[in-house]
């Protein structure tokens, strides 16, 4: 489906990548394009410096609601190339037409030293594939949005207070002696139940 529409966000994960020379395990990290859209659309990715890092299948397709990952590899991990701050550009094209609708730049950094693991330098997303657990379920979230669990007690708990409002409301007293009563049950009920709600 071609598509004649103003640029569109390109949703792009991490935001930034940061990789450390004396911990190996960072030299390869995993950008995570997605694309919330309802047509598919075609990307690709550059760099300012492409003879620093290998990006394993730099263009592509993804699907409507669809995510890809791209596996980025420093490849020339040495003293000489920390804290020079690089750049990819993240392209997203038309899937029929390759017209542009958007991109994003991503920065990165080589850092000296070692990755901190008690620290995560305040970005955990900067972390490698094999220990993004947390970004992996980020990607569950982003693919399969659920609403949260509902406490069982809880839910049961609303119901009985429901019926017991009902039920007052269906006695049959006269109409004044009703309103009387039923106000002060109902406020006395909720109470209880936003008592129970910030006690559980």
């Amino acid at each position: 489906m071609s598509l004649n529409i103003q640029k569109i966000p390109v949703f792009v994960f991490p935001n930034s990548l940061k990789f450390y020379l004396s911990t190996k395990s960072t030299h390869k990290q995993l950008l995570t394009l997605y694309n919330p859209y309802d047509f598919p659309v075609r990307f690709k990715v550059l760099s300012t410096s492409p003879n620093k890092y290998a990006v394993i299948d730099p263009e592509g397709s993804i699907g409507p609601q669809m995510l890809v990952d791209i596996v980025i590899r420093h490849t020339a991990p040495i003293i000489s190339n920390c804290n020079v701050v690089d750049k990819f550009r993240i392209s997203m094209q038309d899937h029929a037409t390759k017209q542009l609708l958007g991109k994003r730049d991503i920065e990165a950094l080589l850092m000296p030293g070692e990755r901190d693991n008690i620290s995560n330098d305040g970005d955990f997303q900067n972390l490698p594939h094999s220990d993004r657990s947390t970004t992996d379920e980020q990607r569950m979230y982003m693919t399969n949005r659920t609403l949260p669990a509902i406490n069982s007690t809880n839910y049961i708990l609303s119901i009985v207070i429901g019926l017991v409002c009902v039920i007052t409301m269906l006695l049959p007293t006269q109409e004044e002696t009703r309103s009387r009563l039923v106000f002060p049950l109902i406020f006395i009920l909720a109470s209880i139940l936003s008592w129970y709600w910030h006690m559980s």
